[in-house]
Formats: structure tokens, C-alpha cells, sequence
């Protein structure tokens, strides 16, 4: 999930000079905070650290982090056909050279004894920080689109899905193992809704792939659409937290793996309770081919160090047993 490294003071020594934004468009700066996690904690994965809004600003759509308030501010909002128009799908590949350039620099790092994680979000996802200009409490205006002008919503999702596609075709190409696609947003849509609305076009996405490289795909709160989630061809589900993973687990096809779910509040939390969730989800999970152990959704900024130490030491000692 998310990235550890936000938590790290080795991160925030690095934040005190740059911007997020240029320590992600800088490919060195980039690698060293994808391996800052990796140095600490040993985990079985690197993730690229970036973010899903680059595909935006690669359309034409720049955004920027709100220096108070939080969250993020996109530099206008798509608030007409003729700003969806005029996003540019086909700049892509040379608009996000840095981000294939900070994967090969991961993968030389790595040396072959780590996986490498790409991703990106989902057209869904990224259609409301575009469509509302920003983050915001409660996302709306995807939806009215999505209801209102049809023709207009597929529009833009064919713009997204095609440079969604590039963007994850050229992380592979640079050295990516495997490819998570992030539907954040999933959960805002009615469960009749999500089909036409998200999966349609994550199918489309994770076909044009062709099996390339395993494809994790987390939507978080579509409870209600598991058919659907397990039709987009993914090769892993990812769940959050608000549900028993085992009972999840039984619902699926054993072609298909599942990764989750502790809830990432327990993170702020102590060691001993940390290590009690997350043995419980793991004697749960006890026998299952295809699992691999997750939070149920990103790191928070106030996770403690020991919390996450304490969860890397019951994992691997659970599997040594």
C-alpha cells in the first residue's frame, strides 16, 4: 500500500529540502525515498514512491499539495467539454520519463533480491480530483457527470484509460515485477453503478496489459461487487480494513490471491497490539495459497516506527513456524 517512508525521519530530512513534488519528478530523489523502507524494514516489496495524480499533470492538468489545510489542489478543474478536450493523452510517455527513470534506477538498486511495485490510480479516481479541481470532503461531481452526460463521462474516461494503460505499460517496460491500480474512489459509486462507471474501464486497463506482469487491483469500499472486481482480471485483490479477510477469501476463486487488510490506525497504536491483529489475521488466513499480508489501506503519517517493526517481526516469524 501506500508508502512507508512518510513516517521515517530519514523521509521528513528530505522534505525539509525539497517539495513532494520534486522529490517525486526527481528520479534520484525519487529512488532513494522508494528504498528508504526497504533499508529499515526489509520488506518483500519496494513501491515506487510517486503519486497517481502525475498521469494529470501529463494530460495537461497540473496539481500541487495545499501548503495549509492539506490535501491536494489541481491548477483548474475540469469544469467543461472543452477543458476534457483539450487533455492530451498522447504526451504521456515523454511527459513521464522521470517516473521510468526513477523505476530503473530502483530496479539497479534493488539488484534483484526485492520486488519492484509500479501503479497508478484508477480512471474512476482520477476523474474526481480532476472533475472537483482538488480533494475535497465528499466527491460529487463525477457522479453528476457520470448521470447527467454520459457521452461527455465516456469521453473523458477513454482519455484516461488509454494514458492509464501507457503509464503502467511503461512501468513495466522499465523494470516493474508487478502493477497495483488504485480505485481510491470506488466506494462513492452505488453498487449499480459501478460497473459502467470504474470496472469498465480497470478492465480495459489490466486486458491491454496481456498478462505481463501480475496486476493487483484495491477498490476500496466496493463491498458490494465482488463479481465484478474478480471480472476486471486481476490477479489480486486487495481489500481494506472493514472486513474479515477469511470471510472474503471464501467468496473468491482460488486462481485469484487476496492481500490485506489490517487496519492501518492500529500503526499509531502499540507494538503488542499491533502484533495481536495482525497474528489474528494471519492464523485466519493459516493454509491459504494466494495471500499476502497487507494494511487495509496506506500507512498513516503517525505510525510509530516500533508498530511497524512489530508487524514485519510477527509476519516473518508466523511464516518460519
Amino acid at each position: 500500500m501506500r508508502q512507508a517512508g512518510r513516517c521515517l525521519p530519514e523521509y521528513r530530512a528530505l522534505k525539509e529540502k525539497y517539495s513532494f513534488v520534486e522529490l517525486v519528478r526527481t528520479p534520484e530523489l525519487a529512488t532513494e525515498v522508494t528504498l528508504q523502507p526497504i533499508w529499515r524494514f526489509g520488506f518483500d516489496a519496494a513501491i515506487l514512491f510517486s503519486d497517481i495524480l502525475v498521469v494529470a499533470e501529463a494530460l495537461g492538468q497540473g496539481y500541487r499539495f495545499r501548503e495549509h489545510g492539506g490535501g491536494i489542489e489541481m491548477e483548474f478543474a475540469l469544469d467543461s467539454a472543452r477543458a476534457i478536450e483539450k487533455l492530451d493523452e498522447h504526451a504521456i510517455h515523454e511527459r513521464l520519463r522521470y517516473v521510468t527513470d526513477a523505476l530503473s534506477l530502483t530496479k539497479q538498486a534493488l539488484d534483484g533480491k526485492t520486488a519492484l511495485l509500479g501503479f497508478a490510480g484508477s480512471p474512476w479516481t482520477l476523474a474526481n480530483y480532476m472533475i472537483e479541481g482538488g480533494s475535497v470532503r465528499e466527491f460529487t461531481k463525477a457522479k453528476m457527470l457520470f448521470y447527467s452526460e454520459p457521452l461527455l463521462f465516456e469521453r473523458l474516461m477513454h482519455k484516461l484509460t488509454d494514458a492509464v494503460t501507457e503509464f503502467l505499460q511503461m512501468q513495466i517496460r522499465a523494470g516493474a515485477d508487478a502493477v497495483q491500480i488504485f480505485d481510491s474512489a470506488g466506494g462513492t459509486l452505488a453498487a449499480s453503478a459501478f460497473e459502467a462507471a470504474s470496472a469498465r474501464w480497470i478492465r480495459e486497463i489490466i486486458t491491454s496489459l496481456r498478462g505481463k506482469v501480475p496486476v493487483i487491483l484495491f477498490s476500496k469500499g466496493t463491498h458490494g461487487s465482488w463479481d465484478v472486481l474478480v471480472d476486471t482480471g486481476a490477479n489480486v485483490l486487495s481489500i481494506d480494513w472493514t472486513l474479515r479477510i477469511a470471510d472474503f477469501r471464501a467468496l473468491l476463486r482460488k486462481s485469484i490471491a487476496v492481500q490485506g487488510n489490517l487496519d492501518p490506525a492500529l500503526l499509531t497504536t502499540e507494538p503488542e497490539i499491533v502484533a495481536k491483529e495482525t497474528a489474528r489475521i494471519l492464523r485466519e488466513m493459516r493454509g491459504e495459497r494466494g495471500f499476502i499480508f497487507n494494511l487495509g489501506h496506506g500507512v498513516p503519517p503517525g505510525a510509530k516506527l516500533e508498530c511497524i517493526e512489530a508487524l514485519v517481526d510477527t509476519v516473518r516469524n508466523s511464516a518460519s513456524q
